[in-house]
């Protein structure tokens, strides 16, 4: 992802950067209104979105780093002050917590040609955002090194067990194995990244009980655990930053590591000789006999606001389609890793695409995701300090979720 750029940007400096130029969108009437956070990816898409402003269409745009102060009191409103709310996996939280925004299935039946299956983000079943641009925890692995220890890429995490075990034995490395497991959000991530590889649900259907101590949460645990036989025993230091410190210091062969890293990563500096040039990015492994990448899918996306016209509706959603239209990408190719058809990933972000393309799910958008992480990233820390069996870090985990979830009002 790029940089946030912390300044707004009004909706008059935005239609002046749009020009005179206009497409046909198809669009005959109505009034788009978009909120977005403000970096150049977003910019762009609002300008090209902008495009499709006419004598009888309005389109106005509001790219701001306080959009997530303002999306929910702008929506609240009736008719609400954006038509359009652009969101990521979190921010898109509270807009479905307060229903004010409505399900895109009919839209995208009629106008969603275009759309790939992966860009159509599902809560309980119904179409609620799409998504234009991802990131994610990926596969990064030293291919001279595997070359060497005579083993093929892996693309499981028991195949990564055992790379591991022959890069060891091979005196390549001691610790060839690097993981974000720093007790706190980089642990809880962790865990729920394995958990999604696994295909098992978090939570029982339309309910807020969780559902992880089972034997999908075993099989996660048992992998972590193995994992730290191969890591630096200072392993429960390391965050995304230091795993990242660590690879291009040459002391790791195979790490998971956030797709938005890749290009400081590839960059060449501050990496000993050897480790850009034999860098692979691939898709993240996969976990317990499973066949989807052990990783969540972070993405960016447009949602569309409940309480305004349905004429508005259907302009603000055709706006946004040609705003994320493959043109546009076309012409924008590197300033995000996009999620739109025909994209051609660079470098850096072939590991986010290998994850999307191969299914992995997105972050999950429940309202009670957020307690489930906060349980997580304290109850873990013994089990992964090898303190505790994994069936009580599970335990321990589902009792802090449930008492946080009675104050919240989710369980009884």
């Amino acid at each position: 992802m790029k940089p946030i750029v912390m300044l707004a940007v009004s909706a008059a400096a935005l239609a002046l950067g749009a020009g005179s130029a206009f497409a046909d969108c198809g669009v005959e009437a109505g009034s788009v209104r978009i909120l977005s956070n403000d970096f150049e990816a977003l910019r762009t898409i609002n300008a090209t979105a902008q495009e499709c402003a006419s004598d009888a269409v309005t389109v106005t745009a509001n790219a701001t780093a306080e959009h997530k102060e303002i999306q929910v009191p702008a929506l609240t409103i009736n008719p609400a002050e954006y038509s359009v709310a652009v969101v990521a996996n979190n921010s898109i939280v509270p807009l479905l917590n307060e229903g004010l925004i409505r399900p895109l299935d009919d839209l995208v039946a009629e106008y969603g040609q275009n759309l790939q299956p992966s860009q159509l983000v599902k809560i309980d079943g119904k179409i609620m955002a799409i998504a234009f641009m991802g990131n994610g925890q990926h596969m990064f692995y030293r291919k001279d090194i595997l070359e060497e220890a005579g083993v093929e890429p892996p693309t499981s995490y028991d195949e990564v067990l055992a790379a591991a075990a022959a890069i060891k034995e091979a005196g390549l490395m001691e610790y060839p194995l690097a993981a974000s497991v720093k007790p706190g959000w980089d642990l809880a991530a962790e865990f729920v990244n394995s958990y999604l590889g696994t295909g098992g649900e978090f939570f029982a259907p339309g309910s807020a009980e969780l559902t992880i101590d089972n034997e999908n949460g075993l099989e996660v645990l048992r992998v972590m655990r193995e994992m730290t036989a191969f890591m630096d025993p200072d392993y429960l230091t390391y965050d995304a930053t230091e795993i990242q410190k660590e690879y291009e210091a040459g002391n790791v062969a195979i790490m998971n590591e956030w797709g938005s890293l890749g290009g400081a990563i590839l960059d060449d500096e501050g990496a000993v000789d050897g480790v850009v040039e034999n860098t692979v990015l691939a898709a993240a492994p996969t976990i317990g006999g499973g066949s989807i990448p052990a990783a969540a899918l972070w993405w960016d996306g447009f949602t569309i606001a409940k309480n305004i016209s349905d004429e508005d509706a259907e302009a603000s959603f055709r706006a946004m389609v040609h705003g994320i239209s493959p043109d546009m990408m076309e012409a924008n190719k590197d300033i995000a890793t996009w999620l739109i058809a025909g994209y051609e990933p660079g470098p850096a972000a072939v590991g986010v695409i290998a994850n999307a393309n191969a299914g992995a799910r997105a972050y999950p958008m429940q309202p009670y995701m957020g307690l489930l992480h906060t349980a997580l990233s304290t109850e873990l820390a013994e089990f992964v300090a090898g303190s505790e069996d994994a069936d009580q870090a599970l335990a321990d985990v589902k009792a802090a979720y449930e008492t946080a979830a009675r104050e919240a009002g989710f369980l009884q």
